[in-house]
């Protein structure tokens, strides 16, 4: 287990993953652990996972990377485990009713009126972004980003390897986890594994902008 610091310095976009090197069954639990517990605006998690673990699950997903992305396919065959994030194309009333009625069933409702009022509440922000701002499929999609971002943290701090990849055919992944008649659309795919000892990424160093530059006291 590494520190918050060690692990963002440790990590990297693998790019060439060690076939033979499996995640454990307990350090995977614990990723899926952050997949779930992942914050999200208003708690509305609108997000799916597809996993893969072994050839058959890989080879599937590795139909997102035929084509223009085959540069990402060995990145799919050869990491332990694989996984496509999807989101919600739209949050419906009976997606809401669901988030609302396991936030209860969860204990987060002192009274029943606190119920009522969560309810409005994440409605009055999902009809902002829905009817003002007219861009409801791009603030869930927001949220699965940040669930992203846990994961490659959580993995570091693993010692685990992966690499987030937007380079797949989003469309074929849907059409072959027929995720939009489920309500979902592929996000990004994140494979994950340990780092091949010939990858040129782990000995280059890592390049960020200067604390100065990024960052401004109030």
């Amino acid at each position: 287990m590494k520190n918050i610091t060690e692990a963002m310095n440790w990590r990297y976009s693998t790019k060439e993953f060690d076939a033979n090197k499996k995640i454990s069954a307990a350090d995977f639990q614990s990723l899926k652990d952050i997949l779930r517990l992942s914050p999200s605006s208003t708690n509305i998690q609108p997000w799916h996972f597809v996993i893969a673990d072994d050839d058959a699950g890989k080879a599937r997903i590795a139909k997102g990377t035929q084509g223009m992305f085959d540069f990402n396919m060995a990145k799919v065959k050869d990491a332990s485990h694989v996984i496509i994030f999807c989101s919600r194309i739209y949050a419906d009333d009976e997606f809401l009713h669901e988030v609302l009625d396991k936030e209860d069933t969860d204990g987060r409702f002192a009274e029943p009126k606190f119920k009522e009022q969560m309810h409005q509440v994440r409605k009055m922000f999902l009809d902002i972004r829905r009817c003002e701002q007219k861009d409801e499929p791009h603030w869930l999609v927001e949220q699965v980003y940040l669930n992203m971002g846990a994961l490659l943290l959580g993995a570091a701090t693993l010692g685990i390897d992966a690499v987030p990849m937007e380079g797949a055919d989003l469309k074929a992944l849907d059409e072959e986890f027929e995720l939009r008649s489920k309500g979902y659309t592929a996000v990004a795919v994140i494979s994950l594994g340990y780092r091949s000892e010939d990858d040129f990424n782990a000995d280059l160093p890592k390049s960020r902008l200067s604390e100065a530059s990024i960052i401004t006291k109030a």
